[in-house]
């Protein structure tokens, strides 16, 4: 997905943005005894979602997924990966719908980022994604 950001327009962004819906917590499985909770926003496009998991609160893991690209952030690396999924290979054979294997990028995809922060932005008055915008800041400041 390389220049990501230039091929959509910013129109295409709001919309991708204004898609995503969050899915009810009764259709999740249940996170471990923890006290971690997930959050799943699924947009209209066919194979874009966002995760997020949450501890007292706090985004202690999230994965957005687009197109077959894919960034995430743990709190324990505290640093943003991308990668590759396997959402569009038809030739998988051991595809199974409810299941994605994501490949790291050995080079972080600098536009696929940019792309996934100019999607979240358009969400920034809600608490979960204000939360993630400044994980990206404090992950892009660190670099």
């Amino acid at each position: 997905m390389q220049n990501s950001k230039n091929v959509l327009n910013s129109n295409e962004i709001e919309l991708l943005g204004a898609s995503l819906h969050k899915i009810e917590q009764k259709l999740i499985k249940k996170t471990n005894q923890d006290g971690t909770q997930r959050i799943w926003y699924q947009g209209e496009e066919p194979y874009f979602d966002i995760f997020f998991d949450l501890l007292d609160s706090e985004i202690i893991w999230f994965q957005f997924t687009l197109r077959a690209k894919s960034l995430s952030w743990d709190n324990k690396r505290r640093e943003l990966q991308t990668g590759v999924t396997n959402e569009l290979k038809v030739d998988d054979v051991s595809f199974y719908a409810a299941t994605k294997t994501i490949e790291a990028d050995e080079k972080t995809d600098q536009n696929f980022l940019e792309l996934v922060k100019a999607i979240l932005q358009t969400r920034c008055e809600e608490e979960i994604f204000k939360k993630a915008l400044l994980l990206f800041d404090e992950a892009t400041s660190s670099n």
